[in-house]
């Protein structure tokens, strides 16, 4: 009997001793405050701060009256035209709870009068073109994907969701809107996801980040800047992170970092049964039935655009 006590009483205390140490370890853990994180030096945050640049055309009244279940922002050169308007003739015209704007920069100078000046006629015609003062090139998109999202979040706020997508992307509106009804609303984000990406340390290419600018040697997850749907929530937060991230000019992995500051990972997108994403980054041969079940493919300039749309928009409910 004793000897049963003795056995019981050192399990009780070896039970009490491993509680002692585990909540030992918790409260350490819990004390040990995460660093709060160091805002960029003014000089490097200038160049995303959105009070660096002002609007040289803009649509501060389309959500007045309205909040749009789906925002698309699309980013395009002023001298892109045709890209505009096939898309306000194809999956911007679908009649669904949407709206979309064309956001631009200054034109290149050799250019920019005559082209300044077509842009505000067509600004006055459709009143659809956002336009920022920063010279519009591939190196600035950073600094165009910050505007639209501190556009989205000064002025269309009651969005449910908006979609950054550029001019060249064939977007299935239809199933695209079918498929967000049951998506979270808040601190969502979705495309084509990229979780293996590296920083190109050859000089000489188009995607090229220096180690002092970039010293990590891989990129958190992000979504291809091909086209990619997040929480309208989202665009607030991403903005207010750009303050402690430091800039480098690739937009969509510029984004991820964003994300990551804040916490929020990207999620997939896939159809079953065999786990194909739903935002197609390759260039895919036109067939009705397989792009009924996707969201994005890209490759479709205005004239591939136009003709594909004329098929798909009134046959693709028959797949």
């Amino acid at each position: 009997m004793r000897a049963t006590l003795i056995r019981r009483l050192v399990k009780l205390l070896s039970a009490a001793a491993v509680l002692a140490l585990t909540a030992h370890i918790l409260a350490s853990s819990l004390s040990k405050q995460t660093p709060e994180p160091s805002p960029l030096p003014p000089e490097e945050y200038r160049l995303v701060d959105p009070q660096t640049y002002r609007y040289l055309l803009n649509q501060p009244s389309v959500c007045r009256h309205r909040s749009p279940f789906l925002l698309f922002m699309v980013p395009v050169g002023a001298e892109d035209a045709a890209a505009r308007e096939a898309i306000r003739k194809t999956w911007s015209a679908s009649g669904r709870d949407t709206l979309t704007l064309f956001f631009v920069g200054i034109p290149q100078r050799p250019q920019m009068s005559a082209l300044q000046q077509k842009l505000e006629e067509e600004s006055r015609q459709h009143a659809d073109i956002v336009q920022v003062n920063f010279v519009d090139n591939y190196h600035n998109l950073t600094i165009k994907t910050m505007m639209m999202m501190r556009w989205l979040a000064t002025y269309c706020p009651g969005a449910s969701y908006a979609m950054k997508v550029d001019a060249d992307i064939f977007v299935n509106v239809f199933y695209l809107i079918q498929w967000l009804r049951n998506s979270p609303k808040e601190n969502f984000i979705t495309g084509s996801v990229i979780q293996d990406g590296r920083p190109r340390r050859e000089p000489n290419s188009k995607w090229y980040v220096s180690e002092e600018l970039y010293p990590e040697e891989s990129f958190p997850s992000y979504v291809s800047g091909a086209g990619y749907v997040f929480s309208a929530d989202l665009a607030a937060r991403i903005s207010w992170a750009s303050r402690f991230v430091r800039v480098i000019p690739l937009e969509d992995v510029y984004v991820g970092l964003c994300l990551r500051m804040l916490g929020v990972r990207p999620v997939y997108a896939y159809s079953l049964p065999f786990f194909r994403s739903l935002f197609e980054i390759k260039n895919l041969k036109y067939d009705r039935c397989t792009f009924a079940k996707l969201i994005i493919v890209n490759g479709f300039k205005a004239p591939k655009l136009l003709r594909v749309w004329q098929d798909f928009a009134k046959s693709h409910e028959r797949c």
